[in-house]
């Protein structure tokens, strides 16, 4: 089986830690978003994987090659063709979802159905119940069904004989025809590929399943177990916690490779620490923290539900609660961070800062005073 992953989002809500990479490749516990839906793709018996790609595809194909996992791995540039005068005039539109789907069309098989799946999903999903679940009732689509306690977030469904959807409404903001959320993940029939437009931006949830739901021919599969839409910053938090405690309780054992971790400091289940991390003493690690490659942390340290990219420096005595700082920022002595705070690549924060919940600080930014109020330092 073959499996298209759109990967060609942009990552808005994540910046700005997104302007310098894509969202595919935020770590989880130390490893890209992608890896962790590739490899299990691979155990579910997908021999191939397109990647629908926008922003960075270059960065994407860079990390991912053209296998992984034993899987091929292929590149579909997702972006609607210009012509020369629309090319001065503005900028390559996205496809959206169907677009990115039927522009991929000449790399699926046309005889098999195939996967789709929102590339910004965390989750242990079944991909094989799925597809059983396609095949044995006939369907031209299958959608992976999540109950959800925010519907205006998902498209929502209503289903009939507990499998058929008959409605699908779009992110409504009020009357939800259900807690059955589109979980992003879908089995297509080639036939589906006909009913997208070449070369134009069509979304698939809008134009596509509705016409679908009308001839009976979609299908649910409720989904349970991990699952996370990686979308905006708390969120991201989230999947990280989620993902260091699923992986906590099935390998019984902290995530640590190659450290200096000094006798006095304290790791908090659960934790994943990279490779040449330096933790000095009485310093308190976690719950709930990543800490990629050659991050190094001073003594009386304090950080709890927080992602640390790699070559990050965290001074003493400093706090870090419910933060994503990015790579080779420099934190202060005695600095405060609040939750839902991203600081950005190569960020310099002096010593004795605060910074208020909900700020966002740009790359190569130089913070000398306190910041009070939740924004953007630009």
């Amino acid at each position: 089986m073959k499996a298209v992953i759109l990967a060609g989002g942009f990552g808005t809500r994540l910046r700005p830690l997104s302007c310098t990479r894509p969202k595919l490749i935020f770590p989880i516990a130390n490893r890209p978003l992608l890896d962790l839906t590739l490899s299990r793709l691979a155990e579910h018996g997908v021999k191939e994987t397109i990647l629908a790609v926008n922003f960075m595809a270059d960065t994407l194909e860079h990390v991912f090659g053209s296998s992984r996992f034993g899987m091929k791995i292929h590149y579909s540039k997702d972006i609607i063709p210009n012509t020369q005068a629309q090319a001065k005039a503005c900028s390559p539109k996205s496809l959206g979802t169907g677009g990115a789907i039927k522009q991929a069309e000449n790399l699926l098989d046309d005889k098999e159905p195939f996967l789709a799946l929102n590339g910004d999903i965390l989750t242990n999903a079944n991909y094989s119940a799925i597809v059983e679940t396609h095949r044995k009732l006939e369907s031209l689509a299958t959608i992976a069904l999540r109950r959800v306690n925010n519907p205006s977030r998902y498209g929502m469904v209503r289903l009939q004989d507990g499998r058929y959807i008959s409605e699908f409404v779009e992110k409504p903001s009020s009357g939800a025809p259900s807690n059955l959320a589109n979980a992003g993940i879908y089995v297509f029939e080639p036939q589906v590929l006909k009913l997208i437009p070449k070369s134009q931006s069509c979304s698939i949830e809008r134009e596509i399943f509705p016409k679908l739901a009308r001839k009976r021919r979609l299908v649910g599969h409720e989904i349970r177990g991990l699952w996370v839409d990686v979308g905006k910053p708390s969120d991201y938090i989230k999947a990280n916690k989620l993902w260091l405690n699923t992986q906590s309780r099935v390998h019984q054992k902290p995530m640590i490779t190659g450290t200096g971790i000094e006798v006095s400091a304290k790791l908090k289940k659960a934790v994943a620490i990279g490779e040449d991390v330096k933790i000095k003493g009485g310093a308190i690690i976690g719950p709930n923290v990543s800490l990629g490659k050659k991050v190094c942390v001073g003594s009386g340290v304090k950080i709890r539900d927080s992602i640390i990219f790699p070559r990050t420096i965290i001074s003493d005595y400093s706090i870090v609660e419910g933060t994503v700082i990015g790579e080779a920022a420099v934190i202060g002595k005695r600095v405060r961070i609040r939750e839902g705070c991203l600081i950005g690549d190569n960020t310099i924060i002096h010593d004795n800062i605060t910074l208020a919940k909900d700020v966002k600080i740009c790359p190569s930014k130089e913070i000398f005073d306190n910041i009070v109020d939740s924004g953007c330092v630009i």
